[in-house]
Formats: C-alpha cells, structure tokens, sequence
C-alpha cells in the first residue's frame, strides 16, 4: 500500500483530535468581559493541545515524506500513535473541567508523554524503509535526537507538576518551542 492513504486516514483521524478539543471550549454565559477573562486557563491549555496536535501533524508529514510503501508494522505503529494522541482531548478536558491541579497537569503531562513515545517505534518502522539513504539517515538521527529532548522534558514535568502546575505547561510550552528554533543546535543548518 502507498503512504497516502495511510497519511490520509490520519489527516482524518488529526481533524477529529482537533474538532474535539474545541468542542470543549465552553463559552461563558454572560458578556461580561471577567466570565471571558476567567476561561483564560481552558483555552491556554486548548491551545497548547492543539499547537501539539498540529506539531505531531507536521512531523508526521516529514517522516513519511519519500516513503514509497508502508507495511504492516508502519500500518499498526501508527494506529498506536493515533491513540495515544487521541487522548490528549481527554486529558485536555480533564485539567480544563477540573483546573490545572498537579495531578490534573501531571495527568496532561503524562498524555503528552505518552504520545510522543508512541512516535518513536513509528520512526524506527518508517527509518526502515531507508536503510540505504545516508540524506534520510542524518535527517532522521537529528529527528530523533529533538524527540528525545522532548520526551526528558515531558518526563521532568509530570513530577514538578506538583511542585506547580504552572512549570509542567511552560515545560510544555518549551518543548513546542523546541520544534520551531532552526536546528543548528542539532547539526543541521
């Protein structure tokens, strides 16, 4: 099978991830400009979930980037990694219904987390398919070397979550901005 149907199914399934969080979003009953300021916490964390949604989208578009078939193991690694990242709406949900608690934020963490080691063994099944291609072995090693910064950095913020939840967000925060600085620091210019 070709990658764009694979590619297109999880187009879809991102789509649905995203209409779902927003979905979430209640609007306040009243127009007083304080109910709008009191939600900021709810669409702080919207919009970190989706800015991670959309990251995961990008890279996953990267890494499929010149694959010419999939297989069955690239097929269910990704079916894995869908999950796993379909449960950032409910984890979303869940700090934004109940406040941004520790373990509320320790929980999102914990999500954030969990999807991007569901990425790994989908790179490693895709890294399969170019064995011979130096280019996309580089490429790939400076891909996975930012992935594994992220996930330590989302590791260290389910625990700190409970020193404050506010460092587990902008640990967050620190990892989306990791996927938008130029990769010099990886060896790429």
């Amino acid at each position: 099978m070709g990658p764009s149907r694979l590619e297109a199914f999880t187009d879809g399934v991102i789509a649905i991830i995203i209409t779902i969080m927003v979905l979430e979003l209640k609007v306040p009953h009243g127009s007083e400009p304080e109910l709008l300021l009191a939600v900021w916490p709810v669409f702080l964390s919207y919009f970190l979930s989706f800015l991670m949604v959309a990251i995961y989208w990008v890279n996953h578009h990267q890494l499929f980037h010149g694959l010419r078939h999939v297989d069955n193991r690239i097929l269910w690694c990704n079916i894995f990694w869908l999950f796993c990242l379909s449960l950032i709406p409910f984890s979303t949900a869940y700090m934004g219904e109940n406040g941004q608690t520790p373990f509320t934020t320790a929980v999102y963490a914990a999500t954030l987390l969990l999807a991007g080691l569901a990425f790994l063994p989908m790179r490693r099944a895709v890294d399969a398919h170019f064995r011979d291609d130096a280019k996309y072995r580089a490429m790939s090693r400076r891909a996975t070397a930012k992935n594994c910064v992220s996930l330590t950095i989302y590791a260290l913020s389910i625990p700190l979550a409970y020193l404050h939840p506010a460092i587990t967000l902008a640990l967050a925060f620190v990892v989306a901005a990791i996927y938008f600085l130029p990769n010099a620091w990886l060896g790429e210019l």
